[in-house]
């Protein structure tokens, strides 16, 4: 098979997973990851979690070649490589490129204490107005603690990565990295609009090891002889895009202008919104960062929120209080009986761990209003999946305080997006449009690679067969039953914060 074709990495922590995309008629012909049972994280102690970015490097490799002799797609035929991976990684190497030690990723918690050191001693005035966060937990505080448990090593590094930095370089010889990047390590200062020389005089961090920084959608490098011969492909072909995991979720998804959102309901959910003027929570509810379109020139922001009991909250109703070998469809047709508001039963799902949108509280997740001669199984059931929703809206309430203007929600249409109790209640409540596509992380990384290198003359064009397999309109004549709903569960969620 001959032709023009885009490949995209998608570097997870648990897989890395490779797509191969025509060019020409947008169609991914293949996909592949490795490893297909989870990748390991190494934790030495409790809530550290590191892994090796040769780990990386190698499933890439054999993800690669898995697609390319199923897609039957030659070297030659690639014509750009684009990259998402898991963000806020710290990637070590020194002067000849050679990894320092394991990369602390995104879930360790290790440097909680640095980042909030800082946030104290800098100020929050300072650390929202130009990093639009506190330090917190991400690249720049896993650093300072490289830096105070590890001076011998520290002393060596040359530059710091992220994770798809670290796969970028692999494919070219060349370290560099992006605003985007920058952002989400605490390290771009959207005030100055240059790398945040406060944060790292603080930390005593030498400008030195910032790797030079490339447009995100630019020819940022190209595959090097031993990296073509490594992987099969060819010498010189351009690496013309990279972002993070949920910014570039947002770009497979085409959501690049203000007011719009991307969404994922997995065993976590997050609201990706973008914001086209720089703000920030005074509260740190939200993390903010630049958007794979924010340029000095345009401000483009990605407002996250993550909430942590969404899907396994779900799987956990169908696991102990549904009957026993349901399964999730089935589920959704039992709660369908049950009426908006769930007959007054309300849940707060808040039981997998403290909650960012809740200042770090930790309040679990609970169940009220139980009337044992009214309600069953399915009330349970749907008052389940509309707290999830609720704990959505609750988030876009502070976007929309920081002046998001929320129209539209796209979605792939997988995990709680397949059901429509949980999608009629977001539009029901939110009041927006929910568009549900069929896209992946790796497809859009190919995509954005496109871009990149010109293929494609923008977005648009690049996402012009993204394929739309459901609008879902809110449903305007039952808009009070679901805000009477979201207000009963608010008011129950106050309570339960100020116990």
């Amino acid at each position: 098979m001959s032709g023009r074709y885009l490949l995209g990495f998608d570097v997870g922590s648990s897989s890395v997973k490779a797509s191969i995309v025509d060019a020409d008629s947008g169609v991914c012909v293949a996909s592949a990851f490795y490893p297909e049972k989870e990748a390991p994280i190494i934790a030495v102690k409790a809530g550290w979690a590191e892994q090796d970015p040769q780990m990386w490097w190698d499933n890439a490799k054999l993800s690669l070649k898995k697609v390319m002799a199923d897609a039957s797609v030659k070297g030659d035929d690639i014509k750009a490589i684009g990259i998402s991976y898991q963000m806020h990684g710290l990637v070590c190497v020194d002067k000849d490129l050679q990894v320092l030690r394991p990369s602390i990723i995104w879930c360790d918690s290790r440097a909680v204490p640095y980042g909030e050191k800082a946030f104290h001693e800098l100020g929050a005035d300072m650390c929202l107005g130009h990093l639009l966060n506190s330090p917190g937990n991400f690249t720049a505080a896993k650093l300072a603690w490289v830096k105070d448990n590890e001076p011998d090593l520290f002393d060596k590094i040359y530059k710091i990565m992220l994770p798809g930095d670290y796969i970028a370089m692999k494919l070219s010889g060349t370290v560099n990295t992006t605003i985007s990047g920058l952002s989400e390590g605490m390290f771009w200062d959207f005030k100055a609009k240059d790398t945040a020389g406060f944060l790292l005089d603080y930390y005593g961090f030498s400008k030195d090891v910032i790797a030079d920084v490339v447009p995100t959608f630019s020819v940022q490098g190209e595959v090097s002889a031993e990296a073509a011969a490594e992987l099969g492909l060819k010498e010189g072909t351009p690496i013309s895009y990279r972002a993070g995991d949920q910014p570039n979720n947002a770009l497979s998804l085409n959501v690049f202008n203000p007011g719009e959102i991307a969404s994922t309901a997995g065993t976590s959910g997050v609201v990706y919104g973008v914001l086209g003027d720089v703000n920030y929570d005074k509260r740190s509810r939200v993390n903010t960062f630049a958007h794979v379109n924010y340029t000095k020139d345009t401000d483009r922001l990605g407002v996250l929120l993550c909430i942590n009991g969404t899907g396994i909250l779900n799987a956990w109703v169908r696991r102990t209080v549904a009957p026993e070998g349901i399964s999730y469809s089935e589920m959704n047709e039992m709660m369908a009986s049950v009426p908006i508001g769930s007959d007054g039963v309300t849940i707060i799902p808040f039981g997998n761990g403290a909650e960012r949108v809740l200042e770090n509280k930790e309040i679990g997740c609970s169940i009220h209003g139980v009337n044992f001669n009214k309600h069953g199984k399915a009330h349970i059931m749907r008052a389940a999946q509309e707290g999830i929703v609720f704990s959505f809206c609750y988030g876009m309430e502070i976007m929309q305080q920081m002046g998001m203007d929320i129209r539209k929600i796209h979605a792939g249409k997988a995990n709680m997006f397949l059901s429509d109790i949980f999608r009629n209640t977001l539009a029901g409540v939110s009041g927006a449009t929910i568009e549900l596509y069929e896209t992946d992380g790796s497809v859009g990384a190919a995509k954005g690679a496109g871009i990149g290198c010109g293929i494609y003359k923008d977005n648009n064009e690049a996402f012009a067969t993204l394929k739309k397999l459901a609008v879902i309109e809110p449903d305007e004549n039952r808009r009070n039953e679901y805000l009477e709903a979201y207000s009963l569960w608010k008011e129950t969620l106050q309570n339960s914060v100020d116990k």
